[in-house]
């Protein structure tokens, strides 16, 4: 069998096996050695796999996961994402569809500290589903919303879909990170008119709340200045220069346990929470990208990645019509499988395609965050949804999809935005020097 054949039935396989359930990083790991192993040898194939998990986890680039990780981790359970949504309900509360105006701002500040779209997810949905459903909120917008907006964890820096997306492509995470940015904006106000045109079409789906005196606003703002202290520390130290990626996790780190310790709100078995729940995650994306360089190395034996880069190449259509193509099959594959494991299998094999077509790499990665945050509220595999269904099991599944594909609209707009304008992509890491 050649090469070529035994990459084809390896990735058929690999989807198999991913539908089935297993383990991400180990699956990838065992199929990738497996099939490098039928190419090269057996001793080859078994040297690849100890090699790239000990190249993995020695990489000094990787140590800004647990570090970004962490300081999400003490951000929830010392209580801020609460704090956020209450200072986001002060301010938009009092008006039609207010609430779920305010989940989206909440929702988008707190991914500025959180670069995970499930923790944030259930961090929101956690504190806004009830206080929207208490006020007489359409359960599907109210869910529906909460899904959509925990999307924003991975556009919005810092991300982990970003950083696996760097050590892939070798691109700088400090970079992707301020290209994250302006698309993560553009795309909460874009939700925020979603829910604006909602409550204007159906008013009895989104009721306004009650009228909030100054004091109150004022008092309840504070909210706000914690998450603006925590971006600005982590966003601009890394704009100027004067931390390195990992440097700005940790930064952002001590500065999240500082203002747990002033307020009071993170207690030691908090702090040990917020550390296991660091612990597990960051083992987890460690063996997947161990895992995905195991199969990226397969892949590359194998001639597929050139293969498709011929292919795509030599189509008699502009590089514009060819990405389009990409991005459908990023967003029809982001239906069934989970985000990670998606972008993990496709960047090693697709990269060199989007080299050739002369994308910008910093653009892609924004493109690819973009698709696979429409993949997390997609059925049947999208993830928010079913954490969402976690929060409040009384929820239908299918009123919860129903309600976050609303959403989907804000995406595809931001997708031809980003298509006809790159530079709102690229601008800001133009001024980053590393």
């Amino acid at each position: 069998m050649d090469p070529l054949t035994i990459g084809l039935v390896g990735i058929v396989v690999l989807v198999i096996v991913f539908l089935l359930g297993m383990p991400v990083g180990f699956t990838m790991a065992f199929i990738g050695t497996i099939g490098f192993c039928a190419i090269k040898g057996f001793e080859t194939g078994v040297g690849l796999l100890a090699r790239d998990f000990w190249l993995t986890f020695s990489t000094y680039s990787l140590t800004v996961i647990p570090m970004f990780v962490f300081m999400g981790s003490v951000a929830f359970f010392s209580g801020m994402s609460g704090r956020l949504y209450d200072a986001a309900y002060l301010a938009f509360g009092k008006m039609r569809g207010g609430l779920a105006l305010a989940t989206v701002a909440a929702t988008a500040g707190f991914s500025a500290i959180c670069g995970s779209t499930n923790a944030t997810a259930a961090a929101m949905g956690k504190v806004s589903i009830p206080e929207m459903r208490r006020y007489g909120y359409d359960p599907g917008l109210a869910a529906g919303c909460a899904a959509a907006a925990g999307s924003l964890g991975i556009m919005i820096p810092p991300s982990t879909i970003f950083i696996i997306y760097g050590i892939l492509a070798q691109e700088s995470i400090g970079k992707l990170f301020i290209a994250g940015v302006i698309p993560g904006v553009i795309l909460a106000c874009l939700f925020l008119v979603v829910v604006v045109a909602w409550a204007w079409m159906r008013p009895d789906a989104a009721p306004g709340g009650t009228q909030v005196d100054l004091k109150s606003k004022l008092v309840g703002m504070t909210g706000i200045l914690e998450m603006a202290a925590l971006f600005a520390l982590v966003l601009g130290g890394l704009f100027s220069g004067l931390f390195s990626p990992t440097q700005a996790g940790a930064a952002g780190t001590a500065g999240a346990i500082v203002i747990g310790l002033v307020r009071r709100s993170l207690s030691l078995r908090k702090f040990w929470l917020s550390v296991k729940d660091t612990l597990q995650i960051t083992a987890m994306i460690f063996i997947i990208v161990g895992g995905a360089t195991v199969f990226g190395h397969f892949m590359a034996v194998t001639g597929i990645p050139t293969a498709i880069a011929d292919f795509f190449g030599g189509l008699p259509i502009p590089p514009t019509a060819v990405m389009i193509l990409i991005l459908i099959m990023y967003l029809v594959a982001g239906m069934f499988m989970d985000s990670l494991a998606m972008v993990t299998l496709t960047v090693p094999i697709l990269f060199p395609t989007v080299m050739r077509l002369g994308f910008d790499p910093i653009w892609f990665g924004v493109m690819i965050v973009l698709v696979v945050e429409m993949g997390v509220i997609t059925p049947p595999v999208g993830i928010n949804v079913y954490i969402i269904k976690g929060v409040v099991p009384d929820i239908p599944l299918g009123q919860i999809f129903k309600g976050a594909s609303v959403f989907l609209i804000g995406m595809v707009v931001l997708a031809a935005l980003l298509l006809l304008f790159p530079i709102l992509a690229t601008w800001l890491p133009s001024f980053i020097r590393y």
